[in-house]
């Protein structure tokens, strides 16, 4: 395991995030994004964490951890893993989808001389895929027969076409082409076959120049995965990727993500709530659901269930393409959303005479700038912070941590995958509930005395 590229955290980070502890002997399984369904066994002795992208099979006494990791890695286990995803679309998986996850398992001595025997294959298969046999040309590999001068910028174009057109979906592939982009405008004349750990390093600290340390830490994990093919295609003859430094422009001043109650209070306070859809139901809606702004555009009248007070998130809107309705981020995002008898009968009102499926906050293209400015504007003249229409389902989210909601049910509610996303995400929050915890146990304590 490459450990090059680890980020470090305090010790009083890790007793807050101590369920994302790694053991040794840990499954390590992939579960967001375009390399879901990677994994790997955590073999090191010094202490680690993963984050929300990462989930944790510990296995229990009898069962084998590279056993465990060669049956995720095989394609059944693969298909498994697709087939427990919405639309197909490899995007991501929650823990209750992992734990459906089964496979049969020897005797333990079995499993062990399974895993040994697979590991020893996997091994020589990877020492003759980078030799270069007299008789065969070592660059002859599924890209074409690339040539020894190829460009590294048309080596990833090639890779993206191959590997990720049709596997993520259009919004994160547009993020590996912008990738590309910075490719050919740092680097136009590097070839594959001239990509070394100082090259590499060279292309980072370009990048890092104009970029702060997270983004260029994004930047590196989207060139290391076709890098890393590269390696094992022979066209690169080690990783430069490895023990690559990430460096960036100090982090601007972050702005507010979130209002607390009063705030909240101030700006709803000041919509202006015509008989008419606008973009001021929109935001109230927003801010009474913490939906995203993609699931609150594809909303249809159909969507709302007034007699059960709740409304449902089965679909988004392509608001960043050629528009129309695009599954939701993940299968967790697929959710029934309780709403409070208020915006029942606001919206029963609203929506009576409206075409049941048609959206109803679509009248031609939609920019997620318009919205935000119009947010903007009803902050200033509210005089609190400005914030952003995402930063309305940041409210929303600890607004409902702070009046004692659990995490797995606000989870549930934003639509996450796993609780551990709204644990890192809301972090601070969560520590602050738990300072109010122990002054609570502490007042308990002393009243026993």
């Amino acid at each position: 395991m490459d450990l090059g590229d680890v980020v470090f955290i305090d010790s009083d980070t890790d007793d807050e995030m101590k369920n994302s502890r790694v053991l040794k002997n840990d499954v390590l399984l992939n579960i967001t994004g375009a390399s879901i369904g990677r994994s790997a066994v955590y073999k090191q002795l010094c202490a680690a964490n993963v984050n929300q992208h990462v989930c944790i099979v510990r296995p229990v006494e009898g069962y084998s951890a590279d056993f465990i990791q060669q049956n995720l890695a095989s394609s059944r286990g693969q298909k498994l893993i697709d087939s427990s995803q919405a639309g197909g679309a490899r995007e991501g998986l929650n823990f209750q989808q992992v734990s459906q996850i089964s496979f049969q398992f020897p005797l333990f001595a079995e499993q062990v001389t399974v895993a040994s025997a697979i590991a020893h294959l996997d091994h020589l298969i990877t020492l003759h895929q980078r030799e270069s046999p007299p008789t065969m040309n070592r660059r002859n590999t599924m890209f074409h027969h690339p040539k020894e001068s190829e460009l590294f910028s048309d080596y990833y174009g090639r890779w993206i076409r191959v590997y990720k057109e049709g596997a993520i979906r259009n919004v994160t592939l547009q993020k590996y082409r912008m990738t590309q982009a910075w490719i050919e405008k740092l680097v136009p004349h590097l070839k594959v076959c001239d990509m070394s750990r100082t090259a590499y390093q060279q292309l980072l600290n370009a990048y890092a120049e104009c970029h702060e340390r997270q983004t260029t830490m994004d930047f590196h994990h989207q060139l290391k995965g076709a890098i890393l093919d590269a390696v094992d295609e022979g066209l690169v003859d080690r990783d430069p990727t490895r023990k690559a430094i990430i460096k960036g422009m100090t982090p601007r001043p972050k702005k507010p993500k979130f209002l607390n109650q009063f705030e909240l209070h101030t700006l709803l306070s000041g919509m202006v709530l015509t008989p008419v859809v606008s973009w001021d139901w929109f935001i109230l809606l927003v801010a009474k659901t913490g939906m995203r702004f993609s699931e609150a555009l594809a909303l249809t009248p159909l969507d709302f269930d007034f007699s059960h007070q709740s409304l449902s998130i089965s679909k988004t809107w392509d608001y960043k393409g050629s528009g129309g309705f695009l599954p939701t981020k993940n299968r967790s995002s697929v959710r029934k959303i309780q709403i409070d008898w208020q915006t029942v009968i606001q919206f029963s009102e609203l929506v009576k005479c409206l075409p049941d499926d048609q959206p109803l906050f679509i009248n031609g293209p939609v920019f997620n700038s318009t919205v935000n400015d119009i947010l903007r504007r009803h902050c200033v003249r509210a005089e609190i912070p400005t914030i952003t229409i995402h930063g309305l389902r940041h409210t929303h989210a600890s607004l409902l941590l702070f009046a004692g909601v659990s995490i797995a049910s606000v989870a549930r509610r934003l639509g996450h995958s796993s609780m551990t996303t709204t644990q890192k995400t809301y972090v601070h929050i969560i520590q602050e509930l738990e300072n109010q915890d122990i002054d609570l146990v502490m007042r308990s304590l002393s009243s026993l005395s």
